[in-house]
């Protein structure tokens, strides 16, 4: 049975959706019609990252999402061309500076790139990761968010999904969240990045949806 949709954005128009909104719009972003992409570059050292062990914080990454206070699956296709280390885009789900998740590959150096999620609560990051030895290959994301639950997967083919993580938010259970479409550049800018689509469909809130 299909599952009500939330948001179906598939970049074939110069207007972007009306209910996606932009936090840190980059200066430099379009949608390509010809091949159904949003394209944008990043700017200069931008991020999304709470307190650390080495005490490292910024929160002014590229952010396009809406925001509901529903269950839901998002699912985008990304491919990115890193220019500097760190380099990285991907999806995420925010309720504020202090809670939030994102899914990426980050790119490390020119023969390895870092698959990864970093969870945020009470203000504090850290980060799963797994070695890809591509760095500008397309990547399928997907987060479920399950009441204060969210599963984190990706996949090479649209089709094959495998579990990057599953975390539990400092958040009631019907809070509102911010969900969408995420690049940064730490320590540098002009990372090319290229989104297929963005689609956000609404779940239940039986935990078994998250692997459907």
């Amino acid at each position: 049975m299909a599952k009500p949709v939330l948001l179906g954005e598939k970049f074939e128009s110069e207007e972007l959706n009306s209910l996606l909104q932009w936090r840190y719009e980059p200066q430099t972003w379009f949608v390509d019609k010809q091949n159904s992409q949003l394209v944008l570059k990043t700017d200069p050292e931008t991020d999304f990252w709470q307190k650390t062990h080495y005490g490292f914080e910024n929160d002014n990454g590229h952010f396009l999402y809406l925001k509901t206070e529903k269950n839901f699956r998002m699912t985008t296709k990304v491919k990115a061309q890193p220019n500097s280390k760190y380099d990285h885009a991907g999806l995420m789900i925010r309720y504020s500076k202090d809670v939030w998740v994102k899914s990426s590959l980050e790119y490390i150096t020119a023969s390895l790139s870092k698959l990864g999620v970093v969870v945020t609560n009470q203000g504090f990051s850290d980060w799963s990761t797994q070695y890809v030895k591509d760095k500008e290959i397309d990547l399928y994301f997907r987060i479920s968010r399950i009441n204060q639950n969210c599963y984190m997967d990706f996949s090479w083919d649209g089709e094959e999904w495998m579990q990057m993580r599953i975390a539990h938010l400092d958040i009631s259970a019907d809070a509102p969240i911010s969900a969408g479409l995420f690049a940064c550049s730490p320590q540098g800018k002009d990372q090319t990045v290229r989104f297929d689509f963005l689609t956000i469909e609404e779940l239940s809130s039986d935990p078994n949806e998250a692997y459907l």
